[in-house]
């Protein structure tokens, strides 16, 4: 063997002996493989943020991080199933925290934020896109159409819930709109629905089609943002207060998060982890940089503190749009001003 490979050999075991020692520091060693359960179909943006998560913690605590797909009821059968399982560590959810918020006021779920430990990683923008057969050469002309009260524009989203059908219901009670909501699954579904031609329309994260509009096969018109954003290999998109000057748009955080309750170890060591890896993470900056999202690897109370700036403003969209099943300040959320 000649003495580069030994030397490779040696620098190889060295590393790993290393990472071994790192992983042995944290309070938390899972024996078994940890689960993330994404409530939408694969593909979507949660579904590519917790992979993303999942491949640096396993690199990070030496065990399998499993992404497992659960769909339905926009999002809230797969966060059911994560917060009745046993409280160990080993199943978490992942998606919206504005979802995990409202979810009570929906009546779909009997939780809130203060019900998990929030760990984000990325916040993603919301956006409009137009299949390039539509009649709509920018937003103002889809507002246009969108307030004409004449046949109701088919808008795709992810559901209810979902980022799409919250941009949707803002601009409703903003600028008095009405529109056809189709619903999906996710939103690679919803997605692919407005690629097709099935809708003319989709409103969901940028994230999501990202691909489609540097490809052509959609048409960027608005992100839901209070500044234009730049997409890498397209070029800027303006933002909704272009037409909407009085439209507010919180920032829509992205992560993982463990049910109240799990154990105080487990906690510490993801807290210890997400400082170390996540917020370093090379991988999850070159997908936020890539798909115009942006780099936000915060957790604990500052997280719960964040998040609930979206949760807010989404709450009372639904209180107002007659979708909420409980209003929102008999939960301790107050109108975001």
């Amino acid at each position: 063997m000649s003495s580069i490979f030994r030397w490779a050999g040696a620098a190889i075991a060295a590393a790993l002996c290393v990472s071994g020692a790192q992983a042995q520091d944290y309070p938390w060693k899972p024996e078994r493989p940890v689960t993330i359960i994404v409530p939408w179909a694969a593909g979507g943006s949660t579904d590519q943020m917790a992979r993303i998560v999942a491949s640096e913690l396993e690199a990070e605590l030496k065990q399998k991080f499993v992404v497992v797909n659960q769909p339905g009821a926009s999002g809230s059968i797969g966060t059911k199933n994560a917060l009745e399982s046993t409280k160990d560590g080993y199943t978490w959810a992942a998606g919206a925290a504005a979802d995990v918020g409202t979810y009570k006021v929906l009546g779909m779920l009997d939780s809130g934020l203060q019900d998990w430990h929030l760990f984000l990683a990325v916040a993603n923008v919301s956006a409009i896109s137009a299949n390039p057969g539509a009649p709509y050469k920018d937003f103002g002309g889809l507002l246009t159409a969108l307030k004409s009260g004449g046949t109701p524009v088919a808008v795709s989203t992810a559901g209810l819930s979902s980022a799409g059908h919250n941009m949707m219901e803002s601009i409703k009670a903003t600028a008095g709109i009405s529109y056809r909501h189709v619903t999906y699954d996710g939103g690679n579904p919803a997605v692919i629905a407005a690629v097709s031609g099935e809708v003319p329309i989709v409103s969901q994260l940028l994230v999501e089609m990202t691909e489609m509009i540097r490809g052509k096969r959609l048409k960027p018109l608005v992100v839901y943002s209070e500044q234009p954003i730049t997409l890498e290999g397209y070029g800027e998109i303006p933002p909704i207060t272009k037409w909407i000057p009085n439209l507010v748009a919180p920032v829509n955080y992205f992560g993982i998060w463990a049910p109240k309750g799990t154990p105080d170890p487990v906690i510490k060591t993801m807290q210890m982890a997400w400082e170390k890896k996540i917020a370093n993470s090379e991988v999850l900056k070159r997908y936020a940089a890539q798909r115009s999202a942006l780099f936000t690897p915060i957790h604990g109370q500052k997280a719960h503190d964040e998040a609930f700036k979206m949760v807010r403003q989404t709450a009372w969209l639904y209180f107002d749009g007659g979708k909420a099943k409980v209003s929102p300040d008999t939960l301790g959320i107050q109108r975001l001003k």
